[in-house]
């Protein structure tokens, strides 16, 4: 009897030691190979994962995306203001030889330049309709002829740049507001729906501005 109580004390005791020399061995495998304690694996999912990084990254670049947009879209609009087309008297080219052809005949070319004096805020043909408009003063069409052009590209740098991000975006949102509804007193629908499309770029940009990076200044 002694001796099969002593048996099972010593099986016992044998088993008891292999737990606790696992416990200990996974301990240090942990330890050397993972560079945690067993307490600390409950606080490895936080430390790993961070979902929220990248999320803002990605507002980030959908606004970078829509600012570099509407910047370049804006300056363009305004330099464009001052490009205009004139006729030009070039020799024909014979298309044998690549030279002038020998009969000396002339053909008119139209060649676009950009100068301050070719400045037109408002098209020709918009404008005449315009001025047939009674709800559209005349000083008010001067004036706004001569602040659109710059405007634009004021405010396309600043964006760019950014340079009073928040003021440029709002300065934008009124010049197509002002542009939406010079083209609905003269009926230009499709002109309506296209400015429509800007507004609402500009009105997504509002949404992610709060992620604006890379700018001069972020305040405004």
């Amino acid at each position: 009897m002694e001796d099969e109580l002593s048996a099972f004390l010593t099986a016992a005791g044998s088993r008891c030691f292999l737990r606790e020399t696992g416990e200990a061995i996974s301990k240090k495998y942990l330890q050397l190979h993972l560079g945690i304690d067993r307490e600390d694996m409950t606080d490895l999912p936080e430390t790993k994962l961070n979902p929220g990084r990248k999320v803002q990254w990605d507002f980030t670049f959908a606004f970078l995306v829509l600012r570099l947009w509407l910047s370049v879209r804006t300056i363009f609009v305004g330099i464009e203001k001052f490009g205009a087309y004139r006729s030009v008297a070039m020799p024909l080219i014979d298309p044998a030889t690549g030279q002038p052809d020998a009969s000396g005949v002339m053909v008119n070319v139209n060649v676009k330049s950009y100068a301050l004096a070719n400045y037109a805020g408002i098209p020709a043909a918009l404008s005449d309709k315009f001025a047939h408009e009674p709800l559209f003063p005349k000083f008010v069409l001067v004036a706004f002829d001569r602040m659109l052009g710059p405007a634009f590209i004021l405010t396309g740098i600043m964006l760019l740049i950014g340079l009073g991000t928040r003021v440029s975006l709002l300065v934008q949102a009124l010049l197509y507001i002002a542009l939406t509804v010079g083209l609905v007193l003269i009926e230009q629908d499709a002109g309506v729906a296209w400015l429509g499309i800007h507004i609402g770029l500009v009105a997504a940009a509002f949404l992610l501005v709060e992620h604006n990076r890379f700018a001069v200044l972020k305040k405004w």
